[in-house]
Formats: structure tokens, C-alpha cells, sequence
């Protein structure tokens, strides 16, 4: 199937298309400053500019997008039905240098929860709250990394 959309229509689309401040990432802001903890974001210093960071507890949340990591959902498994070959080289890349910053980051002392965005549903609300909170009060949080996570969430 061909794509509905002119190659400048695509374009526009995907230009539009936000890397920080989106909605499963406002989500997860939001809920863990509900829980009262304080953090920053995006920061450039460390690997991944992770979404984020809440330094005096050396913890690192990123928020992924499910078909951008490759997740292992419906939305990650999904084949785009133009340019694949591109898609198929970024969306690998990506997970690629997911892999590269989580290693550097747990070298440097860091512990690293990674969010799906099918996590941050309305549905699953209740779930989510219980992975942070249990991942934020934990002194070694060590079942939950981005890698346990990849496997186990749905």
C-alpha cells in the first residue's frame, strides 16, 4: 500500500513530530512530582539527555516512544509500508544507542528506569504509579532497568 500522504504532506507530518514536553513524558512528569519528588530535565551532560533526572537519588528515568525503541507492543512491532529500509536503520539505531547510554550511565552510578509509552495509558495508570514509586523509594532498585523492563512490558 502506497502512502496516502505527498512526500511534502509526510515530511510536514513528521517535522511535527516532538522529541521532549510529550505526552507520555508530561504524564510521568507529572505523576512523579505528584509523589513529591523533585528532578530535572533533558540533561546534556549525561548520556541520552535522559527525560528525567533526579540527581540526589543517582536515578534516571527516560520515557520512550514504543515504535521509535522498538519495544516489544503492538505499536513497537509495527512495519511502516513506505521507506522501510529507512525506518528499519533509524528505529535500529536507536535501541542501538539506548543499549550504549544505559551501559554508560550504570558505570557512572546511575540507576535507569525506561517508561514505554504504552505504559503511560490511562488503563494503565495504576501500574505505572506502583513501577516509579516502587523504583524511586528503592535503595537498589536493580528489577528495574531499561533492559528487564524491555522484556517484561507489554
Amino acid at each position: 500500500m502506497t502512502d496516502v500522504l505527498t512526500r511534502a504532506q509526510r515530511s510536514y507530518n513528521m517535522s511535527r513530530i516532538k522529541s521532549r514536553d510529550t505526552k507520555p513524558e508530561m504524564t510521568v512528569r507529572s505523576l512523579v512530582h505528584g509523589m513529591g519528588y523533585r528532578y530535572s530535565l533533558h540533561r546534556k551532560d549525561l548520556p541520552g539527555k535522559p527525560d528525567l533526572v533526579l540527581r540526589s537519588r543517582r536515578k534516571i528515568i527516560f520515557v520512550h516512544g514504543c515504535f521509535y525503541h522498538m519495544h516489544d507492543c503492538s505499536n513497537g512491532k509495527a512495519v511502516p509500508k513506505t521507506n522501510v529500509e529507512f525506518w528499519q536503520t533509524k528505529r535500529l539505531s536507536n535501541v542501538e544507542r539506548d543499549i550504549r547510554n544505559l551501559a554508560a550511565l550504570k558505570r557512572a552510578g546511575w540507576k535507569v528506569l525506561c517508561v514505554w509509552e504504552c505504559m503511560t495509558k490511562p488503563k494503565r495508570g495504576k501500574e505505572l504509579t506502583r513501577i516509579i514509586s516502587e523504583f524511586l523509594s528503592q535503595e537498589t532498585p536493580s528489577n528495574y532497568n531499561a533492559a528487564t523492563l524491555r522484556r517484561t512490558n507489554g
